[in-house]
């Protein structure tokens, strides 16, 4: 539970700002601001968004599918660690952890739903342009998503504008789809986080139902474990 409350916010922060993959025209774009503008304005165009995704924190790593729909809908079903489930409605964050028979509920206060609600949308990039300033790692051409791999990306370079922002650093790799690849995040303290987006999926119609979840009945229930909810 403790890796959950420390490892959380990053993850719900970063993932709802930057969570889908966008088809880009990059051989129209010249700066990397129109590129992120790009982003910014077909990001409004998607309705739901499901993809494999991989974390990466240090020498943790979790999988799993992911789902999402439009306005705060957000479900991942991970396969690593097996069975674990997060999800929310927007109202109610739930996470199943089966290795503990434990389930964790946060009930989101009104300000963080209206926050949810804005960071899955176009507006979320606008914020984040505005508190972070872009640039291109290398040119406008696509290099290795990493050394030594065959796979190409644009790479975008996020620098916070303030220490009062979640992450110093934001990176975003575009791959040759136009979809967004990569998300690494470099946290105030150093850490880096990493989301990986593979076999992305964008506007199938995802029905809500796929983010109802029926927790164990004997699993232990432990609520409000970010923060107290409100009256």
């Amino acid at each position: 539970m403790t890796k959950w409350k420390s490892i959380l916010p990053l993850l719900l922060l970063g993932f709802l700002i930057l969570l889908p993959g966008i088809f880009l025209g990059a051989q129209d774009i010249l700066t990397a601001a129109n590129y992120f503008n790009e982003i910014s304005q077909r990001y409004g165009k998607i309705q739901d968004y499901e993809a494999d995704i991989t974390i990466t924190r240090g020498e943790v790593i979790m999988a799993g599918k992911l789902f999402y729909r439009t306005p705060n809908l957000l479900r991942i079903d991970f396969t690593e660690p097996q069975d674990q489930v997060l999800v929310t409605d927007g109202k109610l964050l739930t996470i199943y952890i089966p290795k503990y028979e434990v389930i964790m509920e946060q009930k989101l206060k009104r300000r963080s739903q209206a926050a949810l609600a804005t960071m899955a949308g176009s507006q979320g990039l606008i914020l984040l342009q505005r508190n972070y300033s872009v640039a291109y790692f290398e040119g406008p051409d696509p290099t290795p998503l990493e050394e030594g791999s065959t796979e190409k990306a644009v790479q975008l370079k996020l620098t916070s504008r303030s220490t009062s922002e979640g992450f110093r650093q934001i990176n975003i790799f575009v791959g040759g789809n136009g979809l967004i690849r990569r998300i690494s995040a470099i946290t105030l303290r150093y850490e880096e986080l990493v989301y990986d987006f593979e076999d992305i999926k964008v506007n199938q119609n995802i029905p809500e139902n796929r983010f109802l979840y029926d927790s164990p009945s004997y699993a232990n229930v432990y609520s409000d474990f970010l923060f107290n909810a409100e009256e």
